[in-house]
């Protein structure tokens, strides 16, 4: 008898690959799909209604090829989606919320910056999160930050490409005691925030999503090695292809941080 649980992850490209490494770090003997919509990739400068259309098609397709559960490895799509997708969908389905929590618990009263895509900074979830968790304290900094998604999806993570992208919105003068990486994308240039702010927590969302993941969702304790079906706007990407090596390449990044 065949145990193994089988997880869907979505994101509008990448950057859920960074979740998903996080996941097969803390489960690896689950069976995963990771489905990133090239086709409607960035989400941050879609309007809310494209985003939930494009994410409730995603869910609709991992859930046809067996997903128990499903991770919206996107903060934007979390934002916009995740209250009708389980309103639509009876299976766990995990969100993703940019971690201004623990920013808050570790640097009360210190500076902070919350980086996301325009769609997730103008959205009613991050004001709320933020109103919750720092009520008698300064408020964060928020900054879009829709180039990095390009950069990434470009496979563009060196410092001469990040830095005049951060720099355009930020300034080269400012200095934070922590930075929210409020997109998954972004997590993909934590070695270049970090030297941009040196000293700095850089924090994002991942472990708090995967954690979640295994508190919803039993995960006996199987042999082997996780297996993975890429998939972009619902067609599967072919093993051995230069988008399988592309795919891998992410993970491999991601692996890495």
């Amino acid at each position: 008898m065949n145990d193994r649980r089988t997880i869907g992850f979505l994101d509008s490209g990448a950057g859920g690959i960074t979740v998903l490494a996080a996941a097969i770090r803390k489960l690896p003997a689950a069976d995963y799909l990771f489905y990133a919509d090239t086709d409607h990739v960035p989400y941050g400068i879609r309007t809310p209604e494209e985003v939930a259309s494009y994410t409730m098609d995603a869910v609709r397709f991992l859930t046809g090829r067996g997903a128990e559960a499903v991770v919206v490895a996107c903060n934007t799509a979390t934002s916009m989606a995740i209250r009708s997708l389980r309103e639509a969908f009876a299976l766990p389905i995990v969100g993703m919320e940019p971690a201004v929590k623990p920013a808050a618990v570790t640097h009360p009263y210190g500076r902070i910056l919350v980086c996301a895509t325009p769609l997730t900074i103008g959205g009613e979830k991050l004001h709320t999160l933020i109103d919750r968790n720092f009520r008698d304290m300064p408020k964060p900094d928020l900054v879009p930050l829709p180039e990095l998604v390009e950069l990434a999806e470009e496979e563009r993570f060196d410092w001469d490409s990040f830095s005049p992208a951060l720099d355009r919105v930020i300034g080269a003068d400012k200095s934070y005691d922590a930075v929210v990486l409020g997109c998954t994308h972004f997590v993909y240039f934590r070695d270049s925030f970090q030297r941009r702010f040196p000293g700095a927590d850089i924090i994002d969302g991942n472990e708090g999503t995967v954690n979640r993941l295994a508190d919803l969702v039993p995960f006996p304790n199987c042999g082997g090695a996780s297996t993975i079906r890429f998939f972009e706007s619902g067609r599967e990407v072919t093993v051995g292809s230069g988008r399988e090596k592309r795919c891998l390449r992410f993970l491999e990044r991601a692996s890495s941080l």
